[in-house]
């Protein structure tokens, strides 16, 4: 249901979950029947993009927001979207930092161009060394993708170090190299193939029409991110705003001046939220919102744990890089968001040798209904599973809601 009239002046904290909800497309019952290219690109629209990451012992993060919010659909036809694929392409989709590192739709190139140009303040000091350093393996590099791009890293030539302990990525000067050119925008993704990236020249990969368009000034370019921010969360305080694109306090304040002006936010008082907050004069209202879905730990929804915790009274760390013995949850835990709450989380692996979804370990939130809950888990447990070319589903006894969750699996 539309939004009835001007925004309200208070909400209360049921009112901001719905409208959160609505903004990242949960408030719309899944597609019944074949899902295709159309439906992804309106959730493309809705989330703005898309977070990824390397980690693949459940499945690719950036393949999970779609899924949430569609159900199963054909993997292939995000993979065309993204050139994900090693076939023949017409991506709508390019890579760069945007939130972390994501998949941006090709519109917003323009409106990044400020953090390219900004390589030697923006990015992190890993990289920024080879620029200060050795400059001339930054111009070899850059030769070498003109001459044989698409490349891999591998294709540099310089061998990989030996691991170091503390070191989450393990890059040698070549890979840190065209990072850095990725980084500044000269290079981009021209494609992946089992996840590993192939660097071109942007002007080779990105369409024309892209390229040609005017470069916004910075302080246009950011008030256009945080205008995009707020369509996607609905409400929001500043530091939501800021988060979305990791875009500066200062540079994210200036923008809400503007279009609290323009009236395109509102100022909102949500009762419990300590910060002044903002919604979005298009945000749809709904009275009620009827969702079911698993969360990927980088889901647009989720990602900002401050606000994951405001929205929801669920605190939200992964422990990917936290030893084992120190876990609470486990690996790769997932929230399980059920109509308008986060009712538990679940530590998954899918076993692909053997096919089947392993859930290591599953907990149910405080006041939750665990026999609902277990359902309605195991039957999104089972659609995943399916979705993943899995056959079976096995639940481990850790967790409060594992029993219930075993016996509904049967």
């Amino acid at each position: 249901m539309a939004h009835p009239g001007p925004p309200p002046a208070r909400l209360t904290p049921d009112h901001a979950r719905r409208i959160a909800l609505a903004a990242q497309g949960f408030a719309e019952p899944r597609p019944t029947g074949r899902i295709d290219a159309r439906h992804i690109k309106r959730v493309l629209d809705r989330v703005a993009l898309l977070q990824i990451d390397s980690v693949n012992v459940f499945s690719r993060s950036h393949y999970l927001p779609v899924f949430a919010r569609l159900g199963p659909y054909p993997h292939k036809v995000l993979d065309r979207l993204t050139a994900y694929t090693a076939a023949p392409t017409r991506p709508i989709m390019f890579e760069y930092w945007a939130h972390a590192a994501s998949l941006v739709p090709l519109e917003f190139q323009p409106l990044l161009r400020w953090r390219m140009d900004r390589v030697h303040v923006e990015s992190w000091d890993g990289i920024r060394r080879i620029a200060r350093d050795n400059p001339a393996l930054l111009d070899d590099v850059l030769q070498l993708v003109e001459q044989q791009g698409p490349i891999v890293a591998g294709d540099t030539g310089i061998p990989r170090p030996a691991p170091r302990p503390g070191h989450m990525w393990n890059w040698h000067e070549g890979k840190t190299a065209l990072e850095y050119l990725f980084y500044k925008g000269v290079v981009t993704t021209s494609k992946r193939v089992n996840f590993e990236r192939y660097y071109d020249l942007t002007e080779r990969v990105l369409p024309t029409g892209v390229l040609a368009v005017p470069t916004p000034s910075e302080d246009d370019a950011k008030r256009d991110l945080v205008r995009i921010s707020a369509r996607a969360l609905g409400v929001a305080t500043e530091a939501d705003l800021r988060d979305y694109f990791r875009i500066s306090s200062a540079a994210t304040k200036a923008a809400i001046v503007d279009l609290v002006e323009s009236a395109e936010l509102v100022p909102v008082e949500v009762d419990g939220w300590r910060a002044p907050a903002y919604i979005w004069h298009e945000a749809r209202r709904p009275r009620r919102v009827h969702a079911r879905a698993l969360l990927s730990p980088f889901d647009s929804l989720v990602w900002f744990r401050e606000r994951t915790e405001r929205l929801w009274d669920f605190h939200y760390r992964i422990e990917i890089y936290t030893p084992a013995a120190q876990r609470r949850f486990g690996y790769y835990v997932l929230p399980f968001l059920l109509d308008e709450s986060l009712v538990g989380r679940v530590d998954l692996k899918s076993d692909r040798q053997a096919r089947v979804l392993r859930v290591q370990s599953a907990w149910l939130e405080p006041g939750a209904d665990p026999g609902r809950v277990a359902a309605e888990l195991a039957e999104e447990l089972e659609l995943v599973a399916a979705w993943q070319g899995l056959s079976g589903i096995e639940v481990m006894p850790r967790g409060d809601l594992s029993p219930a969750l075993a016996a509904a699996v049967g």
